[in-house]
């Protein structure tokens, strides 16, 4: 394997990192608590600490997610999801069987990879979640706390624009409750 073609193609490099706080605010929050910091997204969001990637990849901190939540079996078609534990422990499927994961543990779901996580403890479970190439996740994340109302046909529409297909559209992204 070799590296990829150049992608900068200056001579002297350029000033362009881009830096986010440690306390910068969460992006979204979660009636249950729980908060999602949008560390880095696929393209410009125009939020305070915005780090866009150019489509590189999405990063996102979840941090305590409640006990109960998670999300039914899927698969993504145009991107990889990587999952690594950063404090606590949940319930995370490989396609093949489930797995606990606890701080330290790594998850990487290739396209059409099945995949899925559950907060199968009584306590929070914080970790991140890496995306590439990085989509728009953030409609994502910020809608599907409204799928409930949606009626069958426009949840499937939700879920296909963002990439999420399920292997049973009831047993989606929950709150709470059980596997």
């Amino acid at each position: 394997m070799s590296y990829p073609p150049d992608r900068y193609r200056g001579d002297a490099g350029e000033i362009s990192a881009s830096f986010r706080p440690a306390d910068a605010d969460p992006e979204l929050v979660n009636p249950p608590g729980t908060r999602t910091y949008y560390l880095a997204t696929g393209k410009p969001t125009g939020r305070t600490h915005d780090i866009a990637t150019g489509g590189d990849f999405g990063l996102y901190h979840v941090v305590d997610l409640a006990p109960g939540a998670g999300t039914g079996t899927h698969f993504h078609k145009a991107m990889s999801e990587s999952f690594f534990v950063t404090d606590g422990s949940m319930q995370v499927y490989d396609g093949a069987k489930w797995r606990e994961a606890t701080k330290g543990d790594f998850l990487y779901v290739p396209p059409g990879g099945l995949h899925s996580f559950y907060n199968e403890s009584d306590e929070p479970v914080s970790f991140l979640m890496l995306f590439a190439p990085g989509a728009p996740r953030e409609g994502y994340f910020e809608g599907v706390g409204h799928i409930a109302a949606l009626g069958d046909a426009e949840r499937e529409r939700f879920f296909v624009e963002h990439d999420s297909y399920f292997t049973d559209l009831r047993s989606g992204p929950k709150v709470g409750g059980s596997r």
